[in-house]
């Protein structure tokens, strides 16, 4: 093993847990390494469709929790959109009734049934993960945290008696840990039509859904869930499948110039583990990995949870 740095907490992983945990604990006061295998940008939450709900992740009853701290920092950044990726943007979630979602449901801010009763209307976060990830990244180095670019193979050979593992679907091999998989996600970006508001219609157990989101580098469309799906390939089948659908709820997609396709590896888990490990030696290992297709919505509150057990570690 290297020399240990003494003092330091490292964080393994630079996706928006990792970043949001690294930032969390620099804040907080203490000293903080990221390592990463690659930057922000060539990770799974740079693909993210990204708006702010619970979708393929559990357990509920804490799921709803951090989501809820969450959406509170959110609706805050969202002030400064700009500089954070951050708007709070309308929309409606199909085919959801309120009976059905967990008691987190009834603290969302202007969360209603449609009139029509077609689903539940709500004013959420949706995030533009590049800038995003360049805000947290450059507020994590502002709050005296360094990144560095640097593969690891084996956690237990990390020099830093505290260690948070945010590694995602990494973890599969990394911890190992064989119940993290992957859920294949396709998406379309396509040239905006004039489409402001959000919509989805997806169900939790299907491998397709239809939703899309208006970010500013295009009109974002998607979308799948293919449950361990490794291929990072779009498939120009799905890509068309994926427009129809969409075209179906709005006819004016059907037209629009294509302008990306993008894939991305949900880390998809029966459970969030986040959790504290001593290992040999006294050492200390946080695991916040397995966040599904919520790492962004549940991002700040699981941070917070990591870093508190992190600073109680080294403490």
């Amino acid at each position: 093993m290297e020399r240990e740095l003494s003092g330091e907490v490292i964080v393994v992983g630079g996706g928006v847990i990792g970043l949001t945990t690294a930032l969390v604990l620099a804040r907080s006061g203490r000293r903080v390494r990221v390592w990463a295998r690659e930057p922000a940008e060539r990770t799974t939450s740079a693909v993210a469709g990204a708006l702010w709900w619970p979708y393929r992740i559990q357990p509920e009853q804490l799921v709803g929790q951090w989501a809820l701290a969450t959406l509170a920092v959110y609706e805050g950044l969202a002030e400064q959109a700009r500089e954070t990726g951050v708007r709070m943007v309308e929309g409606v979630h199909l085919g959801v009734r309120m009976d059905e979602l967990g008691t987190w449901a009834a603290q969302v801010p202007g969360l209603s049934e449609t009139a029509a009763g077609a689903g539940l209307a709500a004013r959420l976060p949706l995030i533009d993960m590049p800038v995003h990830l360049r805000w947290l990244r450059e507020r994590v180095l502002k709050a005296g945290g360094l990144l560095e670019v640097r593969e690891v193979t084996d956690l237990n050979q990390v020099p830093a008696a505290v260690v948070v593992n945010c590694t995602g679907l990494g973890a599969r091999s990394l911890v190992p840990d064989p119940t993290v998989r992957p859920v294949r996600g396709q998406l379309v970006v396509v040239e905006n039509p004039g489409i402001t508001t959000w919509l989805t219609s997806a169900d939790e157990h299907a491998a397709e859904s239809t939703y899309f989101f208006p970010q500013p580098c295009g009109l974002v469309l998607g979308g799948t869930a293919e449950e361990d799906a490794w291929s990072l390939e779009p498939d120009p089948r799905v890509a068309a499948e994926i427009v129809a659908r969409c075209a179906a709820v709005r006819p004016e997609i059907a037209g629009a110039r294509v302008l990306e396709h993008r894939v991305g590896l949900r880390p998809a888990r029966d459970a969030v583990r986040l959790e504290r490990q001593v290992l040999p030696g006294g050492r200390v290992l946080v695991h916040n990995y397995g966040h599904g297709g919520a790492g962004v919505t549940v991002a700040w509150g699981c941070a917070r949870e990591a870093a508190g057990l992190a600073i109680s570690a080294a403490s």
